[in-house]
């Protein structure tokens, strides 16, 4: 069937190129946006002034000698009256023209009977001769999967889905412009790197063949940006996509957009009142609210983000001090709740399994959860009171982590023995366990000024539009069908 439908297709293209007609362009004209027309109307329908439109066909309705046709450009919709006795090129329209062709229009403003607003077609022109055509049942396919495999038809088709991308480019270009108003530089690290580093998790890796060299897809932004800070730059950021060859869930991508900014001569209380500004001017943008809904509950983002203790929250809700608690304690506690953990996983991969499992999905309202254990985040700077303890705190809200932000380690001599921690980690069976990084290490001795550093990604924006993060990315990476 469809199969009959693309050659009866070619047949109308062949019918227009017959016509020593070029059905694909390169060149068209436009005068206005529809939605600039439909705002000006009146005024051109007095004046009778003619004009160029440009669309995609979303309807036709023949009715002998005038075919109505629903043209469409990105801004809107208008209804296009083709005329018998008024248009030389009337039989093309009649016989070779398709839902999903894009046409040039040439016409004058018409209000209909109806009191519809309509533009009388004077002269057309094919921009592109659509040969296959847009399935009528795909929008509201409750089969992700193909909707996600189609995209461009599910966003053609759906308007809200359009409309998530819209909001996404607002998203991003907020934060951006946010924080270059703060003096940030925006800079751009490699993507291809020796060693990966700067977060716990599995790396893609690559070969370069000019160099002969294999190579990881960075999975953190981290390490290059801090290398910027040492070079003597005081705010720098980078908006990019960064890779981790993990599963694939309702939060998790392989390959995503972060956000990472370094700021000098601040620490991480600096940072929480940075954070809480962006998120909430970021937000407010974004949605035009501070209040969402996201899986039945409503997220308010407009208070202020109370600070709770990693410790007391573990505590209380788990019931292991972890001043006290071993890895034999959080073995069992794990086993006990039947999390399935097996063995070779250090004291801080096992707190952080308990807390993701037990407790974040009960944290709905935003929060920053602070003062973690030393042994989940290498990277931080210890607390000088409580060196079990680092200066991280994470923005938790909708039952996850939508943002991490923590006082940089800036001490090489701690930094390279808590690197050995997590090389021993990996030579007892924990992939993610960080490398050592020896050029990070050396540029880190030549001096690196007290700083903090924050991550988000765009799960955060994923919860904002209360959908799973694969359903808020274009184009997310699919799994090939088997023939």
């Amino acid at each position: 069937m469809l199969e009959d439908l693309i050659k009866e297709r070619i047949k109308k293209l062949e019918k227009i190129r017959g016509s020593n007609l070029n059905p694909y362009p390169a060149s068209s004209e436009r005068t206005f946006f529809i939605n600039e027309l439909l705002n000006k109307f009146e005024e051109l329908q007095v004046s009778s002034k003619t004009f160029f439109i440009v669309g995609r066909v979303r309807g036709v309705r023949n009715q002998g000698g005038v075919v109505f046709t629903d043209l469409e450009d990105e801004s809107g919709r208008v209804q296009v009256i083709f005329k018998k006795d008024t248009l030389n090129d009337f039989r093309l329209v009649d016989e070779a023209l398709d839902i999903g062709d894009f046409l040039e229009i040439k016409g004058t403003c018409f209000t209909t009977k109806r009191g519809e607003k309509s533009v009388v077609v004077e002269k057309f022109k094919w921009l592109s001769k659509s040969i296959r055509p847009i399935p009528s049942d795909f929008y509201g396919l409750e089969d992700i999967e193909k909707r996600l495999r189609k995209r461009y038809l599910d966003i053609l088709l759906n308007k809200d889905v359009k409309e998530i991308f819209v909001k996404k480019s607002i998203f991003w270009n907020e934060i951006g412009t946010h924080l270059r108003k703060l003096g940030f530089l925006s800079v751009e690290v490699p993507v291809l790197e020796s060693i990966p580093g700067g977060a716990d998790a599995l790396p893609f890796l690559t070969h370069h063949n000019a160099l002969n060299h294999d190579f990881y897809l960075r999975i953190s932004l981290e390490l290059p940006l801090k290398r910027l800070l040492v070079a003597g730059y005081e705010k720098v950021y980078e908006i990019g996509r960064i890779f981790r060859n993990e599963g694939i869930d309702a939060e998790h991508l392989q390959d995503y957009t972060q956000l990472e900014f370094y700021l000098a001569y601040a620490d991480y209380r600096d940072l929480m009142k940075l954070v809480e500004k962006m998120y909430k001017k970021v937000i407010q943008k974004t949605l035009g609210t501070l209040v969402h809904d996201y899986h039945g509950k409503k997220i308010d983002w407009s208070n202020k983000f109370p600070k709770v203790e990693y410790y007391s929250l573990f505590k209380n809700m788990i019931g292991l001090d972890l001043k006290k608690a071993t890895v034999e304690d959080l073995l069992h506690e794990a086993k006990k709740r039947g999390l399935g953990i097996g063995g070779g996983l250090g004291r801080g991969r096992l707190i952080d399994i308990l807390f993701k499992k037990v407790i974040r999905h009960t944290l709905i309202q935003p929060i920053f959860l602070i003062n973690p254990p030393t042994d989940i985040e290498p990277l931080a700077k210890r607390m000088e009171k409580h060196p079990d303890r680092v200066e991280r705190f994470q923005v938790v809200a909708g039952g996850t982590e939508l943002g991490k932000g923590f006082s940089e380690n800036n001490d090489p001599l701690d930094q390279r023995n808590r690197f050995v921690e997590q090389m021993s980690l990996r030579e007892r069976g924990d992939k993610e366990a960080q490398i050592i990084d020896e050029d990070f290490l050396e540029a880190l001795e030549y001096g690196m000024p007290p700083a903090a550093g924050f991550g988000l990604s765009e799960r955060l924006f994923a919860v904002l539009m209360n959908r799973p993060v694969r359903e808020t990315v274009i184009f997310p990476l699919m799994r090939k069908l088997e023939k």
